[in-house]
């Protein structure tokens, strides 16, 4: 275990030798008892880019897609990789986080450079209509007294402001539109941090009385680009909610206004409260 809230050292690894890499799942990166599974995704990509050794090169994860087979407790853990392509454009890694000998998460990583700094060709970004760069003047943020505080532990490494009036059912009866706006303490959002806020919202269930946990099965992520220093506006949304499965989107977007990172993924709806 280890008592430090900074996402930085959460994300920390020691080399154990043939690909693999020891660390720890921190308790304070947990909604719940459990790990939080943007972390644990943020983990295996971090592991992936230090293996591939590509960062000098601008080299990232731009593609990040995870099965998740069960969820682990806070403790030590392990992230073993294998290089499956080294491209001139390209690379490809597999990953896998376990536990006491059993996996947690499986993903493959695709290596690459994401977008420089310039303009797209085309962009239809639904975030800067809605959010402001910074959160309105007012929102709380997640942390004593705050009704998520309970759960949402992850809020002691990161500055979280959720909109809490998006999580309600809109009177049009369209899909919920749950909006955050977060930022880790003590140092500027990073690549890693932007795919850990690509899972960042309580689920999209909220919105048809839904309430519980709702397991993650797979989630796909992919950089856009490198977040610059400020505030992350993130919005969740989702196409259908079934009786048993819902997709979740999210599309995290920077001060700048620029898409970072974009993920879906499929998950299990929480079971009706009687």
């Amino acid at each position: 275990m280890t008592s430090s809230t900074l996402f930085t050292d959460a994300m920390a690894l020691t080399s154990a030798g043939d690909g693999a890499y020891d660390g720890v799942l921190n308790e304070h990166w947990t909604i719940g008892p459990k790990v939080h599974g943007g972390a644990m995704l943020a983990l295996c990509a971090n592991a992936a880019r230090t293996e591939y050794g590509g960062q000098a090169d601008g080299v990232e994860p731009i593609a990040v897609s995870g099965n998740f087979l069960w969820a682990p407790d806070p403790g030590p853990m392990r992230v073993t990789t294998t290089v499956r392509k080294r491209g001139r454009r390209i690379g490809l890694i597999d990953v896998e986080l376990t536990q006491d000998g059993r996996t947690a998460v499986r993903a493959a990583i695709t290596m690459g450079v994401p977008e420089h700094h310039v303009p797209p060709l085309l962009s239809d970004n639904p975030v800067v209509p809605l959010m402001t760069p910074e959160p309105p003047p007012g929102l709380e943020p997640i942390g004593p007294g705050h009704r998520m505080a309970d759960v949402v532990h992850l809020a002691h490494g990161c500055d979280i402001r959720p909109s809490l009036t998006t999580f309600e059912r809109r009177s049009d009866g369209g899909p919920p539109l749950i909006e955050y706006w977060v930022k880790p303490k003590g140092t500027a959002p990073d690549v890693l941090f932007a795919l850990l806020c690509g899972d960042v919202s309580a689920p999209v269930t909220f919105g048809v009385n839904r309430f519980g946990w709702a397991p993650t099965v797979q989630l796909t992520a992919y950089l856009r680009a490198t977040p610059a220093d400020g505030w992350l506006r993130v919005l969740c949304t989702t196409t259908q909610i079934g009786q048993d499965w819902f997709d979740e989107d999210h599309i995290v977007v920077d001060c700048e206004g620029r898409i970072i990172v974009q993920t879906r993924q499929l998950a299990l709806v929480p079971a009706a409260q009687s």
